[in-house]
């Protein structure tokens, strides 16, 4: 059985809406509880992806509010609470205790509650005289969003600018690795499974590993642990592999142009939360929901926009045919006579016409869905030419570099002010020596676009830094100046951002953590990942890192990133799945998930905290 996150997640929040009790077998409790559900925006987030309205109703849930909205008092009632433990959601649940707002208080953590905060609520519901209306208190671990079977966000954001700002401090630091620790503990408990855990050396990914071994460890220690994987077969045969990485192990795959309809309609129209906004043929806004249950959507999000754009059309005529179809058996355009004769014949297929009816209409929404979505992309895709963006990109990276009038082209025709900044800084990227005259006019060109140029300039700074860094690591003496700032960025993780055309993209256009996660899964040598460091949370601290405990090859991979993910490199790894014969499942996540511009505007983030930036930092980044 491959792990399937989603399907964990959900039956953990029925359980959870279904008071914590065991369900039976159809998925719902044993007896019908009504009950009102009370959250806060994070756990809102975090149920939107996997539970409908209509999910609620069949739990019992009658009404849900947002902890901070004012609300009447509902007697003889019970409510689930399901909030992050935060101060100001614990003063809230003693105020609403206090009140007597509800018969019942069943209440759910979102994560571990903190023992500060568990006093708070004791003495606060016990000053008030309510704290017997609190009926029991749970640590969930569900502090993380899944949005596909196997994808999740920590939905922790700007983590890629706090790890990388100069002035962060030690405490800062720890505070966000600390975050991303117990966000990643979360999601194991849920899959009930306790990994082998690989990841480069040095920065981010390492701090993370170290201190999620460390929790699994302390945890395991336990007499009751949350781990089903128990005593039992799973422990010692066929653990996933968790495979921890940092954005700057590959920067260009989270800024570049991608032509696939997944990234594309994230990148293009916004998709949040498997939700998006699109205009209507009859102006006004449609919203539509993008997952699992939609079938088109599962078979074709991963195909290029113009495949789709045929499987629509194909989808369109072989639905058209159908309704044909069913017109002619039920006699409504052939023109033959109704002469009776064939009564019980022309019953059956009034009545295979009629149950056919609810599946053609739902193909037929499907269908226009679609279609819907696929003419905003096309007008976007024309608009601001993103098509030979994502063309330029790709051919940059297999290149290693562009001839100066296309690139030139490229920053004054079509596109939005971000297009061209992500251009441009895959251009930079994608270079392996820069060519200054090259980078000046491309700058002037950006300027002359009103694009806030800060973010070009940190990845500027960044590979010059690199490149003095190569060069002076003989020299001691000229390294020190530099290399406070570098080791700010954890020294080896910034080498990634320039690493050149190698890292980038191997032959077969491969994705580097794409290509990592394939050695790492077959377990053989390699010299690519040899210095990687290893953890085994089940094994003696002292084996663990020598990497000779548990060998590949692997079935089952979580590959995580720490400062942001993307659809794209999402979809590299699912397509592994399909052409590898070890490893037969990958759940992907991070921090959260961003569209190319969003991670470029945490560059200009980065770019002003250093007072880097064009003349015109003042105007917006984003071109829309």
């Amino acid at each position: 059985m491959a792990l399937n996150l989603r399907q964990k997640h959900t039956e953990c929040i029925i359980r959870m809406l279904n008071l914590n009790q065991p369900l039976n077998p159809s998925g719902t409790a044993n007896e019908e509880v009504y009950k009102i559900l009370i959250y806060d925006r994070f756990c809102q987030n975090i149920l939107s992806p996997l539970i409908h309205v209509k999910d609620l109703r069949k739990h019992g849930v009658t009404l849900y509010f947002l902890i901070d909205k004012d609300r009447r008092p509902v007697h003889d009632v019970l409510a689930v609470y399901f909030v992050q433990p935060t101060e100001s959601n614990i003063e809230r649940i003693i105020a609403d205790a206090s009140r007597s707002l509800y018969d019942t208080f069943h209440l759910n953590f979102s994560s571990s509650i903190p023992r500060k905060h568990l006093e708070e609520l004791a003495s606060g519901t016990l000053k008030s005289g309510s704290v017997e209306k609190v009926s029991k208190v749970h640590d969930q671990y569900l502090e993380f969003v899944t949005l596909e079977d196997n994808l999740f966000s920590l939905a922790q954001q700007s983590t890629y600018v706090q790890m990388n700002d100069p002035s962060a401090g030690d405490k800062e630091i720890e505070e966000i690795i600390e975050r991303v620790a117990s966000g990643l503990f979360c999601v194991l408990v849920t899959l009930g499974v306790v990994p082998v855990i690989w990841c480069p050396r040095g920065g981010p990914a390492e701090m993370v590993a170290s201190l999620l071994d460390q929790k699994l460890r302390d945890h395991l220690l336990s007499k009751n642990n949350l781990f089903t994987e128990g005593g039992g077969f799973m422990s010692s045969f066929q653990r996933p592999l968790l495979c921890i990485f940092d954005r700057n192990f590959e920067l260009s795959v989270g800024i570049q142009h991608d032509f696939r309809y997944r990234p594309l309609v994230h990148d293009v129209l916004g998709l949040k939360l498997n939700r998006l906004n699109v205009q209507g043929e009859k102006g006004g806004m449609k919203s539509f929901e993008l997952d699992s249950s939609d079938p088109f959507w599962s078979a074709n999000s991963s195909l290029e926009f113009p495949e789709v754009a045929v499987e629509i059309e194909t989808q369109l005529n072989k639905y058209k045919r159908d309704v044909e179809e069913v017109n002619k058996r039920t006699g409504g355009g052939s023109g033959a006579e109704f002469d009776g004769t064939d009564l019980i014949g022309n019953t059956k297929h009034l009545m295979n016409a009629v149950n056919s009816l609810p599946e053609l209409t739902e193909r037929k929404q499907v269908i226009d869905k679609h279609t819907n979505i696929a003419t905003a992309l096309l007008g976007q895709i024309k608009e601001r030419s993103i098509d030979a963006f994502t063309k330029k990109e790709s051919d940059m990276m297999m290149r290693g570099g562009i001839d100066r009038n296309e690139l030139m082209a490229a920053l004054k025709g079509k596109g939005t002010k971000m297009d061209k900044l992500r251009f441009a800084i895959m251009y930079l990227i994608s270079t392996e020596t820069i060519n200054q005259s090259e980078v000046e006019a491309v700058e002037a060109a950006l300027n002359e676009a009103e694009a806030d140029t800060s973010a070009f300039q940190y990845v500027k700074k960044i590979k010059s830094l690199n490149v003095s860094l190569a060069a002076s690591s003989a020299n001691s003496a000229s390294r020190s100046n530099i290399v406070d700032w570098a080791e700010k960025l954890y020294g080896q993780s910034i080498s990634a951002v320039t690493a050149g055309v190698k890292n980038l993209l191997s032959s077969d256009q491969q994705l580097a953590v794409t290509r990592t996660v394939e050695a790492l899964t077959e377990g053989k040598p390699n010299p690519e990942i040899d210095s990687y460091l290893f953890l085994d949370p089940r094994a003696p601290k002292s084996s663990s890192s020598g990497g000779s405990h548990v060998k590949g090859p692997f079935r089952e991979a979580i590959v995580f990133m720490i400062g942001g993910g993307n659809y794209v490199e999402y979809g590299s790894l699912q397509e592994l799945t399909q052409r590898q014969l070890t490893v037969k499942n990958v759940i992907y996540g991070a921090t959260e998930i961003l569209t190319g511009g969003e991670l470029v505007e945490q560059l200009g983030v980065l770019g002003k905290k250093m007072g880097l930036g064009g003349p015109v930092a003042s105007t917006s980044l984003s071109g829309h």
